[in-house]
């Protein structure tokens, strides 16, 4: 096969910094033939520049200080609702700039100072190499069976702050770049994510994957049965489309993808401009959401069995469980409670089954759970549009009154957050008394969604000028930052890009993590330059929630507590 293009810069290795590498030895004389030292004399002088900067760091304090209270209120001299609601917008632009000012003279401040040290991350021990937060149990590098008898795995969410590593988690010894987007979708190398001799010879992965050498392929997905095209088509068939190149007419940009397998659904559905969130239970072998990270599909570590999804409720426009192995009828039917809450009105529950066929319902152990279901989806309010051979859509009501009028179903939310950070599963139906109630069918659709009129942002109290400042402030940085990727910058004589060096490629990166995403303009900015780039967008719990915000521009997203 033709050699592959790799993500990332050319030339970094996953080897970390190995004993024998030269490191800068401050007694050697530098490059100008000046000694590295500064000695008593330099001493001296270095802490006398540290104090003129610390006191030139006050003083422009102080002046931006008083600078902000007298352009605030020159600001709010005006008279008017429409004035005063410019004047709001424009200082908070400049609070922004105001803030970031005071952190940058900071940093300079304590960089001047000498407040910064460099030092050696430690190397985490070899267990901890699939080491993932709050999922971690140090038992995955042992062999289960020499635990005992009565030993019990947890692979819950479980966050405590003592609990937290500060070691250096190292990459797998023989990890290597992926393969650029589109061709990453395609295969991945087989070294890159772990997979246990005894899977590989088991035969439960090759249904869905081909192993060649140093490479796994995934030519389709065994959970749909004609091939993930077909089934697609099939899908937009059963909603009432023509085909799957239809979903955007139909108001479906978000897809949530429920133990999604290894993501080939989602890589379908990225050709049609739907973005799919895959998530699965944590598995410390044979990973879905690992392996589906590495071809490039969004997908992230979740469960069902006790606590709230970190999304907001009415975000995604279809949600889809494929031999999904969550029993659906358990529970009063709370799994689909949480479902009903992420859905937006008027969106899609896709479920493809065994316990849907002809042959299965001949059990009657299976039709009472098919019949708790059914009954469990009505009392939701869903409309099951149609069902062909094991799956079965239901759409979601775009109609408030129907909870009024419906005979039996769960309550009405009392209390209602709109984005529960991983709060116990809620048996009450959410977002009815929401502004963003709006059927999927009336939205703008995508890539207009993105850009978010005056109307749809003072659902968020967002003002049309603050976003506005804030996409333009995006694509400025979006343009500085993807120029700073050139391999110029990590050659042994680093320099900056200029005009007459070539960019670097739109698919040089795929997967982008926003730890402060805001209001989402950095996905923004990059989908509007042509990167094919997918983003998720975190919203850290101590900032301001515009999550929902995302989520409405058709993006994805999630809050987290750093």
């Amino acid at each position: 096969m033709s050699r592959p293009l790799y993500r990332g810069v050319s030339g970094i290795g996953g080897k970390l910094a190995a004993a024998d590498e030269a490191y800068y030895d401050p007694k050697e004389p530098s490059e100008n033939g000046i000694g590295g030292g500064f000695g008593r004399g330099g001493a001296r002088k270095r802490h006398l520049a540290a104090a003129a900067v610390k006191i030139g760091v006050l003083l422009l304090l102080a002046a931006a200080l008083v600078g902000s209270v007298a352009w605030a209120g020159t600001l709010y001299a005006g008279r008017g609702a429409a004035a005063r609601a410019a004047a709001a917008a424009a200082h908070r632009g400049y609070r922004r700039l105001q803030e970031q000012l005071v952190t940058d003279l900071l940093d300079i401040g304590e960089l001047a100072g000498g407040g910064v040290r460099a030092k050696e991350a430690e190397v985490c021990p070899p267990e901890y190499d699939n080491y993932v937060p709050c999922y971690y149990n140090i038992t995955d590098a042992v062999d289960v069976s020499d635990l005992g008898a009565g030993v019990v795995i947890s692979y819950d969410r479980q966050c405590t702050r003592d609990g937290r590593v500060t070691c250096l988690v190292a990459p797998p010894r023989s990890y290597r770049v992926p393969v650029r987007w589109p061709s990453g979708k395609g295969f991945i190398w087989k070294d890159n994510v772990r997979i246990s001799g005894q899977e590989f010879s088991s035969g439960s992965l090759f249904k869905r994957m081909m192993v060649e050498e140093d490479q796994i392929s995934f030519p389709s997905d065994a959970h749909m049965a004609d091939g993930v095209e077909d089934y697609a088509h099939q899908i937009a068939e059963m909603i009432g489309l023509r085909n799957e190149f239809n979903f955007n007419e139909a108001g479906v940009r978000t897809v949530l993808d429920i133990e999604c397998g290894f993501g080939t659904f989602g890589a379908h559905l990225f050709e049609r401009d739907l973005l799919t969130m895959c998530i699965a239970n944590y598995e410390a072998s044979g990973s879905q959401v690992q392996i589906t990270l590495e071809r490039g599909i969004p997908a992230m570590i979740g469960s069902f069995a006790t606590k709230q999804l970190p999304y907001p409720y009415l975000s995604f426009d279809m949600v889809h469980c494929a031999k999904c192995n969550i029993e659906w009828y358990k529970n009063d039917g709370i799994f689909l409670v949480e479902v009903n809450r992420l859905l937006r009105p008027g969106g899609y529950f896709v479920w493809t089954s065994n316990l849907n066929t002809h042959r299965a319902l001949r059990d009657k152990e299976n039709q009472k759970k098919w019949t708790a279901i059914r009954d469990y989806a009505e009392g939701l309010c869903w409309e099951m549009l149609s069902q062909q051979d094991e799956t079965i859509v239901w759409k979601k009501t775009n109609k408030r009154e129907c909870y009024k009028s419906r005979k039996f179903g769960p309550e009405l939310c009392g209390h209602d957050p709109e984005s529960p950070y991983y709060q116990p599963l809620s048996p009450c139906i959410s977002g009815t008394r929401s502004q963003r109630w709006i059927p999927i069918e009336h939205r703008t659709t995508w890539p207009s969604q993105a850009r978010q009129n005056s109307t749809e942002l003072d659902i968020h109290g967002v003002h049309s000028e603050v976003f506005a400042d804030d996409n333009s402030s995006w694509d400025s940085m979006v343009r500085n930052y993807w120029s700073l990727l050139s391999p110029l910058i990590f050659s042994d004589h680093p320099k900056r890009p200029g005009d007459e060096d070539p960019q670097p490629p739109f698919n040089m990166l795929r997967n982008v993590l926003d730890m402060n995403a805001h209001f989402g303009g950095f996905n923004a900015a990059l989908l509007k330059s042509g990167k094919s780039v997918w983003v998720m967008n975190v919203v850290p719990t101590n900032a301001p929630n515009y999550l929902p915000l995302i989520f409405d521009r058709g993006f994805i997203g999630v809050q987290h507590d750093w």
